[in-house]
């Protein structure tokens, strides 16, 4: 088979074991990278561990601690794979960590626009700005703005949903929807519609379609950064023995790759290819290149379940040694290359793991069968090699300074470049300043650089990002030991313990010390009533590496529980222009203690209607019992009674007896018939105007006392023979008469 023939050459075991492999103690590079894909106008760049800044180089890969300013008439891209950031002018983005899960922006300023096609359950995506930490939590389309003070910052979700992280609590922007954040410490929200498109996004939306209509998709996955160029700048071709292959249009006569172009000292793959083209990303940090019917054509290897490896170079050097005398240019040494091609094996000349070599050969050229132990490159015989104009040679001034490679080739027989010896996939020559700082302004001059209160202004962070990196200076001394060698974890550490502390990441944590699961209160405050509750945000190592099933399980709890708990931080400044709305002050402290029971029992109308008056009704929960005390004293003023006769029928009498919440729900007028005549007969003797509607009463209680005085029978029947007559009168009368005389 094609493959298997191809392959042999490459796996070569030899006793030199080669220096590209690590140990346990030393991590793998990251798998991808941000390709900066797009420039126009001013556009600065500043690598990592650096305090200078350049001019952006197109197709320039971006890692953990570089940043890019956009100036007033600058505007850029960068490609994460399907992934687009793109900045407006006036823009300071960095990155605080970039690696194969996790992307973490820094918006100290300016605007965003975020496309985001897919998010895997591993993959975070978090913009960190001066008044909150936004997290992406699923794919579509997204707008950040922060204002030139760094005082509000404006969320705008196309499609898609964000989480909004700041001061210990997190809210929700969904679709179709916007959120304003004002104010760094304890910062209000409010959750609006969105402004209409404008001319920048709508440039953004013709990017996106461009990516979307790719035909290059078809050959390529969508995880290659680059992938969306090849259309506009190639043709694809299908061969039987190559697969798919990509040729480039309009090339110059005697073109061949990494020719035009200039190497660079990016952290921590190395040496690093830099291409001039548009289209020069793809096709030089992934796949091989064959030289077929009289043309270069680029060959990616078929496309694979996994994300493709991004490789700095895929590329063999030759010469560059102190010692080689085949390539001496100009009294020195001078250092050559050569693409690699299809089915040659890739052993990267940074530290790397063997399952790292095996899936940067995997998802780049088809190779499937591996045996990772001493890989010899010196001794394979490439195939490119023998190429015509195949090896393209430079001085070690202009490979180490970052110079164009076109202008400064160095012409040498195909004899010379066939027999000068192969020193591997790195070459061996210490960086220099310049081999980091690539490029400056225009015309020399130094590169536009945001203002120093831009550079410095802090942002707040949902994710704690890595330490920033060392600084090349303190690198230097080190990589001019094992040129062309970047260092491995071991020695950093050993750099960061002895180099001062430098370059500080300017964050703070969005849920602070204290704070994080069930802590104090938060402190982000709504602006206005009637928005969705922000709720305490979860640890930050809970949502880490979770994407999508934030939202899942915690917010409901998170939502009707610490609800209360919330409001509580604020309660001062929000109850007081909801006392001012209601014209009796004096009795809204005794609804306020109330209302606490019937709020509990109804916690939807909180969430929707008032949610300034529940952080004032939940405060006092336990004295349900005092209220009940303090019910007859409202009884007994009569003062309020008279004033407000509806209301008092309404609040007090109905709350204490039965059914607080259905006599506020049903109409006063229905409630007021029902109760009098069961509230006159308690207090019938105190309102004089009760006596009159009603005539019978007064009949009623005489009888009464009738029938009291009735058990003493001697002293009421003179009373009642009275008016029995005047006949009973005489004969007892008579009686009398006749008993005195008897007695005699």
């Amino acid at each position: 088979m094609r493959i298997a023939r191809l392959l042999t050459p490459a796996l070569v075991l030899a006793f030199l074991p080669t220096a590209g492999f690590t140990s346990a103690s030393t991590a793998d590079p990251p798998t991808r990278v941000g390709r900066l894909s797009f420039l126009r106008g001013a556009v600065s760049f500043r690598p990592a561990g650096g305090d200078d800044w350049a001019d952006a180089s197109l197709n320039y890969p971006l890692t953990t601690g570089d940043h890019l300013w956009s100036d007033d008439d600058g505007r850029s891209e960068v490609s994460l794979g399907s992934t687009a950031i793109r900045l407006a002018r006036y823009t300071a983005v960095g990155f605080l960590e970039l690696d194969d899960h996790t992307s973490q922006l820094r918006l100290s300023q300016g605007s965003v626009q975020v496309r985001l096609r897919n998010l895997e359950e591993d993959d975070s995506f978090e913009i960190d700005t001066p008044n909150g930490a936004i997290s992406l939590l699923r794919p579509g389309s997204y707008v950040v703005d922060v204002d030139s003070t760094g005082d509000t910052t404006i969320v705008t979700v196309r499609r898609g949903e964000a989480e909004v992280t700041a001061a210990g609590s997190s809210f929700s922007v969904r679709s179709d929807q916007a959120a304003t954040l004002v104010g760094t410490d304890w910062p209000t929200y409010d959750v609006h519609d969105p402004l209409a498109p404008d001319e920048w996004e709508d440039w953004c939306a013709s990017r996106d379609r461009r990516a979307d209509n790719a035909r290059s998709a078809s050959y390529v996955s969508r995880d290659m950064p680059g992938y969306e160029d090849l259309d506009d700048y190639g043709d694809w071709r299908v061969t039987p023995t190559y697969g798919a292959v990509w040729v480039p249009r309009g090339v110059v006569g005697g073109w061949a790759p990494y020719r035009y172009g200039h190497w660079a000292w990016v952290e921590p793959w190395g040496w690093t290819w830099i291409d001039d083209a548009p289209w020069g990303f793809a096709p030089f940090h992934y796949g091989r290149w064959v030289y077929w019917q009289g043309g270069w054509g680029w060959v990616p290897g078929r496309v694979v379940a996994v994300r493709p490896v991004y490789a700095p170079a895929l590329v063999v050097f030759v010469g560059g040694g102190g010692s080689s005398l085949y390539l001496r240019v100009g009294g020195g040494s001078g250092v050559g290359w050569f693409p690699l091609a299809p089915g040659e094996v890739y052993v990267p000349g940074y530290r790397v793991s063997d399952a790292y070599v095996r899936r940067v050969n995997v998802t780049n050229v088809n190779i499937t069968n591996i045996r990772i132990t001493n890989i010899d490159v010196t001794r394979v015989r490439y195939k490119n090699r023998d190429v015509a104009n195949g090896v393209t040679v430079v001085t070690r001034e202009t490979f180490a300074g970052a110079r164009p490679v076109d202008r400064n080739v160095v012409v040498v027989t195909r004899e010379r470049a066939s027999a000068a010896p192969v020193v591997g996939t790195t070459a061996p020559v210490a960086p220099t300043r310049e081999s980091v700082l690539i490029r400056r302004g225009p015309g020399g001059g130094p590169a536009r650089r945001p203002p120093d209160v831009t550079v410095r202004r802090q942002v707040v962070v949902r994710n704690t990002p890595p330490l920033p990196p060392v600084p090349f200076e303190a690198r230097e001394r080190e990589l001019r030991a094992h040129p062309g060698r970047p260092l491995d974890d071991a020695a950093v550490a050993a750099l960061r313990g002895r180099t001062p502390a430098h370059g500080d990441p300017l964050v703070r944590p969005a849920t602070p010390p204290g704070r994080a699961g069930g802590g104090p209160a938060p402190g982000m405050r709504p602006a206005r009533q009637g928005l969705p509750e922000a709720r305490p945000a979860p640890p930050p190592e809970e949502r880490r590496g979770r994407g999508r099933q934030r939202e899942t399980a915690p917010p409901a709890d998170q939502r009707e529980r610490p609800a209360p708990v919330e409001r509580r931080a604020p309660p001062t400044e929000r109850p007081a222009p909801v006392e001012r709305q209601t014209p009796p002050p004096a009795e809204r402290p005794a609804p306020v203690e109330r209302p606490s029971p019937r709020e509990r029992q109804r916690p939807q109308p909180r969430e929707k209607t008032p949610p300034r008056d529940e952080r004032e009704r939940p405060a006092p929960p336990a004295p349900p019992a005092p209220e009940e005390r303090q019910a007859p004293p409202p009884a007994e003023r009569p003062a309020p009674v008279e004033r407000p006769a509806p209301r008092e029928r309404e609040r007090p009498q109905p709350r204490e007896k039965a059914p607080p919440a259905e006599e506020r729900e049903r109409p006063a007028p229905a409630e007021r018939p029902a109760p009098p005549p069961t509230e006159r007969p308690a207090p019938p003797e105190r309102p004089a105007p009760a006596q009159p509607p009603q005539a019978q009463p007064p009949e009623r209680p005489t009888p009464p006392p009738a029938e009291r005085p009735a058990p003493p029978p001697t002293e009421k029947q003179e009373p009642e023979g009275r008016r029995q007559g005047p006949e009973r009168r005489r004969r007892a009368k008579q009686d009398s008469s006749e008993t005195r005389r008897e007695k005699p």
